[in-house]
């Protein structure tokens, strides 16, 4: 019989202290509990299990135009246990839920990528795995928060590390304070979860956000410093701005006060980046509330600016089919709709029959979209709202 392995003497003892939760912890892990003590109640009353799911699509989605962002419905999806068509996802609802009750039970997080792994098994006494991919997880995560009205970051669970941020901005973030302006050429990288209990704003001379959409762009702003000439803070997303990203603007927004100015591209997808950043997204219209910025104007580029900037033709980019169906869908979203100079600009987008991107404005001088673009559409204020 193997002698038990004594642990050294200089060794750290294995903690057994549980976690501090968080009040915001505390009530997901109740909503949780309730989740699971509906299957309980249903089994004893000899019921079948279910779950209605708030339906995350394009007709259970309106526009409020008095808070000035999209909002869900009423509309639900029931999943019944014993229904054999939505048996296999009703139990991987209840998985998700167990192993996120989990990670917050521990104080601990986990990635997209490493909950489905985590969840990932055959079930006993068949072939059968609980996810054969990770596709096949990521909207049942989608639909456990919009069912228990939770952030997935409320969860426990981050998505990959994308945006960054640089300016006069000093933060904690995890208990380590971040001086924003002192960052380097790579900046503050943007962390997935930003919530009031992993960062907080501890000092803020900056007097507006300046969002654009790539790396590329926003490595000119830094290395020129724009915003320390200009006092302000510059960010991007990595193109689509993520979750966190685009949570931290709000939050920045919101509790600083710090007005949000968009610097996009010249065409269908610069003009929806835009939306969701002021608008919120239409997949996750149960989430706007907490991350639509209404107030966000669009600084640019603009069909204008070819003539306006006197660019070449060499930075024109034909606008192929999907460009032009995708440029008339957007005219037509509700917050569009009724606004002429929206109306305008998207129909000079397809008059010119090209598209624009930010970079385009390089081929004038390197350093003119920072010395003499912005600054000029920030002191005229010409922008869309």
């Amino acid at each position: 019989m193997a002698k038990k392995k004594k642990r050294p003497a200089d060794a750290p003892a294995r903690s057994t202290a549980k976690p501090q939760l968080s009040q915001r912890d505390r009530k997901t892990l109740q909503d949780l509990r309730q989740l699971a003590d509906s299957v309980v109640q249903a089994a004893e009353r000899r019921r079948d299990p279910h779950i209605d799911v708030p339906a995350r699509s394009l007709s259970n989605v309106r526009y409020n135009k008095v808070r000035r962002y999209i909002e869900m419905g009423s509309a639900k999806n029931r999943r019944q246990l014993f229904n054999l068509s939505q048996a296999r996802v009703y139990m991987q609802t209840m998985l998700v839920a167990s192993g996120c009750k989990q990670l917050i039970d521990q104080g601990k997080t986990n990635s997209i990528r490493g909950l489905f792994y985590q969840l990932k098994h055959t079930i006993e006494g068949t072939q059968e795995e609980t996810f054969d991919t990770q596709e096949e997880c990521d909207p049942v995560i989608e639909d456990l928060e919009v069912t228990l009205n939770a952030l997935r970051e409320e969860l426990h669970v981050f998505a990959t590390n994308r945006g960054n941020l640089v300016g006069e901005l000093v933060l904690v973030d995890s208990g380590d304070e971040i001086d924003c302006s002192r960052m380097g050429s790579a900046g503050y990288s943007i962390p997935s979860i930003v919530e009031p209990e992993v960062i907080q704003f501890r000092k803020c001379d900056a007097k507006f956000i300046l969002h654009v959409e790539k790396d590329t762009v926003w490595r000119r702003f830094n290395e020129d410093k724009f915003w320390r000439k200009h006092h302000c803070l510059v960010t991007h997303g990595g193109g689509q701005p993520p979750r966190g990203c685009r949570r931290l603007l709000y939050r920045l927004h919101h509790e600083l006060g710090l007005p949000v100015y968009c610097l996009l591209d010249n065409d269908p997808w610069g003009y929806y980046i835009y939306s969701v950043i002021k608008q919120g997204s239409i997949n996750l219209a149960f989430e706007s509330t907490r991350m639509a910025i209404p107030d966000a104007k669009y600084l640019g580029l603009r069909s204008i600016d070819f003539e306006r900037c006197g660019l070449s033709n060499s930075v024109k980019i034909a606008l192929n089919e999907n460009d032009i169906k995708r440029a008339r869908q957007i005219a037509q979203y509700p917050w569009f709709a009724h606004k002429k100079e929206w109306q305008k600009e998207i129909e000079q987008l397809l008059k010119n029959r090209f598209k624009m991107e930010v970079e385009s404005l390089i081929s004038k001088e390197i350093s003119y979209v920072t010395e003499e673009y912005v600054p000029a559409r920030l002191r005229e204020k010409d922008w869309l709202d």
